[in-house]
């Protein structure tokens, strides 16, 4: 159908490709500003709201609020925005009501604000998170979309701004089998923008992105500063380091400047979880932040932090809870690193893509390290460039966003893939990347055991610091006998770090040993899985799977009943389960050791 004949029709029924216009715009790792010390104003709040599952909102423009035609007589429409129910934001839709709770697809959210502009400024939209695509309208304009339902978009949205704004976002949490995640996990998928929603207003020329860690050179003694301003000018910046006493004039080249600064700082670690405060001035413009100076890297098959060998006593956590989904409180993440303290952890996996930017942040404050991963979960398309372009990108959202945070010491590019050539050069090509991106931490991933061979056989493993295994002995393999052949079976000249073991129990529910879902079964799949573990001299590092119990769609068994029942506590974490207590006791043995 030629353009003239399809104006002659309603493109909203007929126009089968009516996305394709609202594919540009992406807010990515490029478009990015550094947050710490800025002045901003949150949109959070209520929302109006509803579901959209034929994208009318997109086919119709709704969003451009056309009421009457070119004659002034009045349209019918298919939406009332300001008479909509309301929605307070940032939650996820599938807690806020049990209609909503197995929901798939669009919901259209809106809401009007005002906004004064002072001469000069630029003012940028930040979503911290909105599951999976989220597309941006301002003012009756078009302004972007992201991709990805765990990190963050940026939009500078100064050109649209009036002093009465109508925002509109469409938020899709439909499950594609070319996304990153792809549509087939095992965890709940949760929609909706489920964390702040944030103007920040920053100068014309501002400070786009601030790095600031310790140099990995063995010393302590040597901090590395990395600062890109917005736009390629030549100036100079002001560093101010309290507590060592550094006030540094870094010089600024076409938009960037990077120095190295003689200091000797009191290391950061989960025992002493110090930081400094620190500002950034650079013109009109100031930043800061809070940050802790560690080195963390392999020598000899050790993990070392600080020059010293660590074993990661650890845990694994998905982000969620009962009553919010995924759209944590801070109570919350407080309560999850709490509950990983009392556990014995030093070190925290948290699965299986981004968290919340505060956990990181309340890791450098409480003193626990973490393994941060992004979604390559499972059977991803490794042969298509465009999901390679999106997982690239949300590693480097992830990486940007929390490369300041001591407490971060692993990026993990990916979990359980099978080994074929499309993956190794998928997830080899986002291993280099993150190296790329960060020199000051290790890469890795969660790989499976090669089954034929019981034994740990990654292809993957050549491109990694640290090894991370998932194995399932006396649970999914019941032969316990297959451990230590496994284990036998394996000369991993790298660090292992067993990513995930486990089995799961309806809390309160009694049975023998070997009763799958009972406590006494989960108990005692720890006790076996320790005493081989533990005698094994390249594990440096352990993530039982999990801290808690969380929702599963694929788990509908009578114990399981739509939960993943491999947690230590229950869902709502306030019942330990036997195997929490065997846990425990095993992490003050080590610590005991001196581990």
């Amino acid at each position: 159908m030629s353009t003239t004949e399809q104006k002659k029709y309603l493109s909203d029924i007929h126009l089968e490709d009516y996305t394709e216009q609202y594919e540009k715009g992406y807010a990515n790792a490029d478009t990015m500003v550094f947050c710490g010390g800025r002045r901003t104003e949150a949109l959070n709040g209520e929302w109006h709201y509803a579901v959209d599952q034929y994208d009318t909102c997109l086919r119709q423009k709704w969003y451009k609020e056309r009421y009457y035609d070119e004659k002034g007589y009045s349209l019918p429409i298919d939406y009332s925005f300001d008479e909509w129910p309301v929605m307070n934001l940032p939650a996820c839709w599938n807690t806020v009501s049990r209609e909503y709770l197995l929901y798939d697809g669009s919901m259209v959210f809106t809401r009007k604000f005002s906004c004064q502009q002072t001469e000069g400024e630029e003012i940028f939209l930040k979503i911290g998170a909105a599951n999976y695509l989220c597309r941006v309208f301002l003012n009756g304009e078009y302004v972007g979309m992201h991709r990805g339902g765990s990190t963050p978009g940026f939009w500078n949205i100064t050109k649209w701004l009036r002093e009465n704004n109508r925002i509109v976002l469409v938020v899709d949490s439909t499950r594609r089998p070319e996304q990153v995640p792809t549509e087939n996990t095992d965890w709940f998928n949760y929609g909706g923008v489920y964390r702040d929603i944030e103007l920040i207003r920053v100068p014309g020329i501002h400070v786009r992105d601030f790095k600031i860690a310790l140099v990995p050179d063995g010393t302590y003694s040597h901090i590395q500063v990395k600062v890109k301003l917005s736009e390629p000018v030549d100036t100079t910046a002001i560093l101010t380091i309290n507590g060592l006493g550094i006030r540094k004039q870094l010089e600024i080249k076409a938009g960037e400047g990077a120095q190295i600064i003689d200091a000797e700082p009191e290391l950061w670690s989960p025992e002493n979880p110090k930081l400094y405060d620190i500002k950034l001035s650079c013109g009109q413009d100031e930043v800061s932040d809070s940050v802790g100076f560690r080195e963390i890297r392999v020598e000899n098959g050790e993990i070392c932090l600080n020059g010293k060998a660590i074993f990661l006593r650890g845990i694994s956590c998905h982000e969620e809870s009962v009553e919010n989904g995924k759209g944590l409180t801070q109570e919350e993440r407080m309560e999850n690193i709490k509950l990983a303290k009392e556990l014995g952890c030093n070190f925290m996996r948290i699965a299986h893509y981004p968290h919340d930017e505060r956990m990181a942040k309340l890791a450098d404050e409480m003193g626990l390290l973490l393994w941060e991963e992004i979604p390559v979960y499972w059977a991803i398309r490794f042969e298509r460039e465009k999901t390679y372009e999106d997982a690239q990108n949300q590693l480097r959202e992830l990486i940007t966003r929390d490369w300041n945070r001591a407490s971060v010491i692993i990026w993990s590019v990916g979990n359980e893939n099978a080994d074929t050539d499309e993956r190794l050069k998928f997830m080899s090509g986002l291993a280099e990347c993150a190296r790329k991106e960060d020199e000051t931490r290790l890469v890795s991933a969660a790989c499976l055991v090669d089954g034929a061979k019981n034994m740990i056989a990654d292809r993957l493993i050549d491109y990694l610091d640290v090894i991370g295994i998932n194995e399932y002995c006396g649970w999914y393999t019941p032969d316990f006998e297959k451990l230590p052949e496994l284990m036998a079976n394996s000369n991993p000249t790298k660090p292992v770090i067993i990513t995930e073991f486990g089995a799961d129990a309806l809390p309160k529910h009694h049975g023998t040993i070997t009763d799958k879902g009972s406590e006494e079964c989960q108990a005692y799949v720890y006790q076996k899985q320790i005493e081989t573990l533990r005698k094994i001299n390249y594990i440096k590092g352990m993530t039982p799977w999990i801290l808690y119990d969380f929702r599963c769609p694929r788990r509908t068994s009578l114990l399981q009943k739509y939960y993943n029942r491999k947690g230590l506590l229950s869902e709502d974490k306030k019942y330990k389960k036997p195997a929490f207590g065997v846990l425990q006791r095993f992490y003050q043995e080590l610590k005991d050791e001196g581990r």
